[in-house]
């Protein structure tokens, strides 16, 4: 067993909602002593900066590549960050001098692993002399440059949490804007991936139609009738048949399909699109999983759970069913993940990213002697 951390991670996801902070206590392995957990949200501000970096980053070809809209979003999410964590030492009244290591993960704004190409904005460097605490960062990176998908990092955190749980094999979900499936089998053995869209193109639809973030509750879903022809044709995408691990970048699929539909039609029809592309992924599982447990903003629509469950043979549950958190979950791994990194562990899979072997990843910046006022 190796020494206990504490570590915090930090989650900034593709729904671009805000920055999630959670505290861990562990040893990288089977110690995991979940701690307290906050949200921060984006202002309308922070997020327009991020949706047009991540347009902007279309034209990336590498990652060196740093065109000045994304350096300007690189700072202002980096100082974000660093008022996140100001703010959470504060409300939790953890002392920070005590955290060992923060877990960034900055914000993707590009993903393209079959061209070689994972780009996450987030200066380490700046975020470990704001709160004066290592930080491991890039953390994608090393697995796609082996020639692994550079994501999902989080199974290995998934693996551990369930590790109690008498259902096996059991599916962890988490609905994000892209949503992704760990299958955890009875001998811990671990197959993940993107399952396909999660929250993404519902909130895009919510924000153009009616100007909401997103469909809370998804009452807007549950009062629309679901196009069949719609959803099918969304499903023909060849990535639905494409043999894991994969992974998509979060606009690989658009509203296009449902543009002719009425808002509450149109919701209904790709909250259906996300739920069967989740029940899908069962095609490429060595067994049915007895328990689906969902994490993830996705877990609050009503309508997506509910088609879920009427898709699969075992109970969809939410990640509090099973004493999780399923806002503070990604974060908490990004905790995870940092002391693994620190360690010099596995963070990435053959079964997880695709890579040949497993292999750890991550760079690490301690704070200068310079503080930052």
């Amino acid at each position: 067993m190796g020494k206990l951390m504490r570590a915090i991670g930090l989650m900034s996801g593709t729904s671009l909602d805000g920055v999630d902070v959670a505290l861990l206590e562990t040893d990288g392995e089977d110690i995991v002593r979940r701690g307290q957990a906050r949200t921060y949200p984006y202002d309308d501000a922070m997020r327009r900066l991020l949706i047009n970096a991540i347009a902007d980053a279309g034209g990336l070809k590498s990652r060196g590549d740093r065109i000045r809209s994304l350096a300007e979003a690189e700072r202002a999410l980096t100082e974000r960050h660093a008022v996140a964590v100001s703010q959470f030492f504060r409300d939790t009244e953890i002392d920070g001098a005590s955290v060992d290591v923060i877990g960034f993960h900055g914000q993707t704004v590009l993903h393209r692993p079959e061209a070689g190409l994972t780009v996450q904005l987030g200066l380490g460097g700046l975020l470990a002399n704001f709160t004066r605490c290592p930080v491991v960062y890039d953390l994608r990176a090393a697995d796609v440059d082996a020639g692994g998908q550079g994501a999902p990092l989080v199974p290995v955190y998934h693996r551990a949490l369930t590790s109690k749980l008498p259902q096996r094999p059991v599916a962890v979900v988490n609905i994000g804007g892209v949503a992704n499936v760990t299958w955890i089998g009875r001998d811990g053995h671990l197959l993940a991936f993107d399952t396909g869209p999660g929250n993404a193109l519902l909130d895009d639809w919510m924000a153009r139609k009616t100007g909401a973030a997103l469909d809370s509750g998804g009452a807007t879903a549950s009062n629309g009738t679901v196009d069949e022809e719609a959803v099918r044709l969304c499903l023909s995408h060849a990535y639905f048949t494409e043999t894991p691990p994969k992974s998509l970048d979060r606009n690989t699929f658009s509203t296009d399909l449902v543009d002719h539909l009425s808002v509450e039609d149109g919701a209904a029809t790709l909250a259906a699109f996300t739920a069967r592309a989740i029940a899908r992924a069962r095609e490429h599982m060595p067994a049915e999983p007895e328990l689906w447990i969902i994490s993830g903003g996705g877990r609050k629509n009503r309508a997506i759970m509910r088609m879920l469950a009427e898709r699969v043979q075992y109970a969809v549950v939410p990640a509090e069913t099973v004493e999780l958190d399923g806002d503070s979950l990604e974060a908490e791994a990004w905790a995870y993940l940092a002391v693994r990194s620190i360690r010099g562990l596995p963070i990435t899979y053959p079964g997880t990213t695709g890579v040949a072997e497993p292999m750890s990843g991550g760079l690490r910046a301690d704070p200068t002697a310079h503080v930052i006022n």
